[in-house]
């Protein structure tokens, strides 16, 4: 399994450092921050749960993050979503690089994941409007609970990577984005390969 400082190691290696985005035509920009807790030798990341008055994507498992203000690139975007949402200062953040950007084609985003590390564990303290629950999970329980399944969700069926944690599941978007993370780590160890362009 990964250690924490086997993502430290890792981690810079095979994340985009300055990630090209090219916005679909009407997709509108957003990022999340995807938060590894790196100051035990057991790395674990951090989610948010939606409270259920939102008007999208409500209760639902998520990282912290939201659309970007016009100009705003994505990894400034992350850090104030996160500060907004979780209380989470940018200097505690050391931001590491992005995965590939996750497109949702029925909410017309282009979603750019930005990774990174918190040294110490924070104080989160979540804006009650927008946020129900911080959660925290292990990165060796992701891994081993991570599969692709028929899901279903208001009455409609689909195909997703599913994370089903003790009844937290994570799907959709959030599932793509760790499921994409955790492949990039396997892909590394399996193959030892470099950052990409």
């Amino acid at each position: 399994m990964y250690s924490s400082q086997d993502l430290r190691e890792m981690l810079p290696l095979v994340l985009h450092s300055a990630p090209h985005v090219e916005l679909p035509p009407g997709a509108s920009l957003a990022s999340v921050l995807v938060p590894v807790l790196v100051s035990s030798p057991d790395p674990r990341l951090v989610f948010t749960r939606r409270t259920d008055t939102l008007s999208r994507h409500a209760g639902e498992i998520s990282f912290p993050g939201g659309l970007a203000d016009q100009g705003e690139d994505p990894a400034s975007a992350a850090l104030r979503e996160a500060e907004e949402e979780l209380g989470l200062p940018p200097g505690d953040v050391e931001l590491v690089g992005t995965l590939s950007a996750v497109h949702t084609h029925v909410s017309g985003i282009l979603i750019v994941p930005c990774v990174g590390l918190l040294g110490k564990d924070p104080r989160f303290t979540p804006n009650a409007y927008e946020i129900a629950d911080v959660l925290e999970f292990r990165l060796a329980d992701l891994v081993a609970r991570g599969a692709e399944a028929n899901f279903e969700h208001e009455g409609s069926t689909f195909r997703t990577y599913v994370y089903d944690l003790d009844g937290q599941v994570i799907w959709g978007a959030t599932a793509r984005i760790l499921w994409s993370f955790i492949e990039l780590l396997h892909s590394h160890r399996r193959s030892g390969a470099v950052r990409p362009a």
